[in-house]
């Protein structure tokens, strides 16, 4: 297929799977349960954090963070004492656990005395590479085992930082659809990265979109800057389509 044949296949796989009736069965359904702007950015970061392995598990498991925060993220993440942190020690997502879990809730108290939203700490002048480093070294100022960090990816260490771009993806993008929230303004949809993983990445070398065998980084860049041939506004609405056309291949 040539580019324009490749866009229209694209953009039908874009319209298919960017709506409501997406929204169940996928992670970002979690920080959907809220209204608040920080409920919605904490709930939203922690499934994104354990966004990998079953739908089904990732979604239980998110739900299970919810429910044990009371359904109050932000009031839990603020006011919660040493004690009340108990009540995850049964909690595991694969190999997050509650030391993980217990870290993240006190580097996101230390961020939110500073900040009243996390798009302060992902915005970047020098655009989302920079800009998740600036979130790493946000929540490193809080004291934790070196085992957690491996939750946080690493962009500038060459990781595709997945999950980080995910989240992103639905803090920023918004285009009236439902699915994504569009409740961040300072940084633009088209500066976000495609969220690779092995099925966006299988399907873009399927497409001829991105040559790199490697999901890394530099992939990253490569398909977000094909990706922006086609819409270069807003080219990471092609991860619905990308991820839809994998999932379901």
């Amino acid at each position: 297929m040539n580019e324009s044949e490749i866009k229209d296949v694209l953009d039908h796989q874009f319209s298919k799977y960017n709506r409501i009736s997406f929204i169940d069965e996928d992670p970002i359904s979690i920080p959907h349960k809220f209204s608040k702007k920080q409920d919605i950015e904490i709930s939203g970061l922690l499934a994104a954090t354990i966004a990998w392995g079953n739908r089904v598990s990732i979604v239980k498991n998110a739900t299970k963070l919810v429910q044990l925060m009371d359904y109050e993220p932000y009031d839990f993440v603020m006011n919660h004492s040493s004690y009340d942190l108990n009540r995850f020690s049964s909690f595991v997502h694969r190999t997050f656990n509650p030391i993980d879990l217990a870290f993240f809730i006190l580097g996101l108290k230390n961020i939110y005395t500073k900040h009243d939203s996390l798009e302060n700490v992902f915005t970047h002048s020098e655009g989302i590479k920079m800009g998740i480093d600036k979130f790493r070294n946000a929540m490193f100022e809080t004291a934790h085992k070196p085992r957690s960090e491996k939750h946080i990816s690493s962009p500038l260490k060459g990781s595709a930082a997945k999950r980080l771009n995910m989240y992103l993806r639905w803090m920023v993008r918004n285009d009236n659809r439902g699915v994504d929230f569009g409740i961040w303004r300072k940084i633009k949809p088209s500066q976000l990265y495609i969220p690779l993983d092995v099925h966006t990445g299988n399907v873009g070398r399927e497409l001829g979109l991105l040559t790199r065998k490697q999901n890394d980084w530099k992939a990253v860049t490569e398909l977000t800057n094909v990706l922006k041939k086609f819409d270069e506004n807003d080219p990471i609405k092609y991860d619905f389509a990308m991820f839809g056309m994998g999932v379901n291949a």
